[in-house]
């Protein structure tokens, strides 16, 4: 890493700061986010970050001469009984290993965190007045912190403008960007969840958004969702329900890439993180972020 100095900080106390930024105890009960590969003693001289800890993204960190991978995604997310060169889980850990490059994972309990993934691209969609969508109690928690976001556009807009102002957002991928709604209709208040997020619909009916973006969304709660919302907009119409609201059917869906929309963590973390090493222990360490698109199609037909 060029401009890298050689900072007296070790893996310990990187992910001190890490676990002060993203606490463990904000991840999900099936998650385990944290330190995965390397010895707290290393000495930690660069820093590089990615979406997903594939083979080729270890290689660039090794290149780049970071001593510690910060990636969103866990590289054992499923139970694993073997790291031998057999397998590219276990040739990834060897490889680390050898290079003395620690691996240390932030996912649903960054996805969670004050200035997290969910928090980032709300921001970076300009949402306003925004609130967790499934908060989290914390008494030692200065912001409100949660999985996802719901907020307010500044002005509406059409779901047509809103579904390319998240495109525009995100890294291009052959997946591209899908939409359940009318393009013309109106929208303004936005639940998101960066991630799979078709197990949150009733909590983002409750909400009372307009649309929800969020990614991975399978068939049939998509279908069911979608349906159910111009269901009731119907029933709305005709002055059959009691649920408050106009005619229009919400939340419109915009389904996003995976990788891409969780990108978002690193809006804030690269230059959080820098900053509170050097605020804790009076050294720079730099923090790279790779530019590799890790999502895994290589192309569609059409």
């Amino acid at each position: 890493m060029a401009g890298s100095i050689n900072a007296p900080v070790n893996v310990k106390q990187v992910v001190d700061v890490l676990e002060t930024l993203y606490p463990l105890r904000y991840a999900e009960d099936w998650d385990a986010p944290g330190l995965i590969v390397g010895d707290p003693s290393w000495t930690v001289k660069g820093i590089y970050c990615a979406v997903d800890p594939t083979p080729d993204i270890v290689d660039e960190a090794i290149e780049a001469g970071a001593n510690l991978l910060i990636t969103h995604h866990p590289l054992f997310f499923r139970a694993v009984h073997e790291v031998g060169g057999l397998g590219f889980r276990g040739a990834i850990v060897n490889r680390l290993v050898e290079h003395r490059c620690a691996l240390w994972v932030g996912h649903t309990n960054a996805d969670s965190a004050h200035r997290g993934t969910a928090h980032a691209f709300a921001d970076r969609l300009g949402l306003t007045d925004q609130r967790p969508l499934v908060p989290i109690h914390d008494d030692h928690a200065e912001f409100p912190v949660g999985l996802g976001r719901v907020g307010s556009l500044p002005e509406p807009m059409s779901l047509y403008d809103l579904a390319h102002r998240v495109a525009d957002l995100l890294p291009r991928t052959n997946l591209g960007v899908q939409v359940a709604g009318d393009p013309e209709q109106l929208v303004r208040l936005v639940a998101t969840l960066p991630g799979s997020g078709d197990s949150l619909f009733d909590e983002v009916r409750a909400s009372g958004a307009d649309v929800y973006i969020t990614s991975d969304l399978r068939h049939h709660p998509a279908t069911d969702a979608w349906q159910q919302a111009r269901y009731e907009a119907r029933l709305r119409r005709r002055g059959l329900s009691d649920i408050p609201g106009d005619a229009m059917p919400r939340p419109a869906l915009i389904n996003t890439p995976h990788s891409a929309i969780e990108r978002s963590l690193f809006h804030y973390l690269v230059g959080d993180v820098s900053s509170a090493i050097e605020r804790a222990y009076g050294v720079t360490v730099p923090v790279a972020l790779s530019g590799t698109n890790t999502d895994p199609w290589d192309f569609r037909v059409d």
